[in-house]
């Protein structure tokens, strides 16, 4: 079984065929889907959503990039969800939160206050609550550690990281596995391809961020990422290692389910 850690099934390019679009990863042998939320518009979406897919899983949080049209009153919206679901075995995870210094408009000043704000607000929950994170992680990995350093171990993944081998380090020290996904199939990709083949497969995840970074075979007109999308991602980190399909399928859902522990149950919720 596959698990996609990390996909936007909620996002408005699947609504033409979202349901087929789940189907077809399962029949892929994609066996469990994370949907996390972006703002607390969508927090009953996803959590509707993931009940609907076959081993469907979401994470609530507020997006570093949507933090700008949110307020204080957001963030009491986020701990009431949280409250709510946490009798829920699908839901496994605080996020999509993190820090984006990659735009420029937002990396500096008061939006980055803003952002790290936020971040912190909803690190703090995560360790209130017991859940591990979802991070979104781009050009900030010192300041994303420096916050976490705060904490005790919350743990999660680091989505579509792409640090230097030090921060990649430190980001396992502190619980955290390294989500890999569309980015790494493209063989300009230096760095990830060298986290992909360097760190020990214990600390990697698979994930889409579909319909976001398609990998390398899907061209245009039609560039969006799908859920399915994660066998042929599977191979590739396979073919890298030079493992087996099946050695890299069990050891990343392994890895998924160790750092989202309620995840083990989301997946057993279409059994009962």
């Amino acid at each position: 079984m596959l698990i996609d850690t990390h996909c936007h099934l909620d996002a408005a390019e699947f609504d033409a065929d979202r349901d087929q679009v789940a189907d077809d990863a399962c029949e892929a042998g994609v066996g469990s889907i994370v949907i996390p939320a972006v703002e607390r518009a969508n927090f009953p979406i996803v959590r509707e959503l993931a009940g609907r897919v076959a081993g469907g899983a979401y994470a609530l949080g507020i997006h570093p990039l949507y933090v700008q049209r949110a307020d204080d009153a957001d963030l009491d919206a986020l701990r009431a969800a949280i409250g709510q679901s946490l009798g829920d075995p699908r839901f496994v995870a605080i996020g999509e939160i993190g820090l984006d210094f990659f735009v420029p408009e937002i990396a500096s000043g008061e939006p980055r206050e803003r952002q790290e704000r936020f971040y912190a607000a909803q690190l703090a929950m995560a360790a209130e609550f017991g859940l591990p994170v979802l991070l979104h992680v781009r050009k900030s990995q010192d300041i994303l550690l420096k916050y976490l350093r705060r904490h005790p171990r919350i743990g999660g993944i680091a989505h579509a990281f792409n640090g230097s081998a030090q921060q990649a380090q430190a980001f396992i020290e502190q619980g955290f596995a390294l989500g890999l996904g569309g980015a790494m199939t493209y063989e300009r990709a230096l760095q990830i391809r060298r986290h992909a083949v360097e760190v020990d497969l214990e600390h990697l995840v698979l994930e889409t961020d579909a319909p976001d970074i398609p990998p390398a075979w899907l061209h245009p007109p039609d560039r969006r990422n799908r859920p399915g999308e994660l066998a042929r991602i599977a191979e590739v980190l396979a073919e890298l290692r030079g493992l087996s399909l099946a050695r890299v399928a069990h050891a990343t859902s392994a890895n998924a389910m160790r750092v989202l522990p309620r995840l083990p149950a989301a997946i057993l919720a279409d059994a009962d």
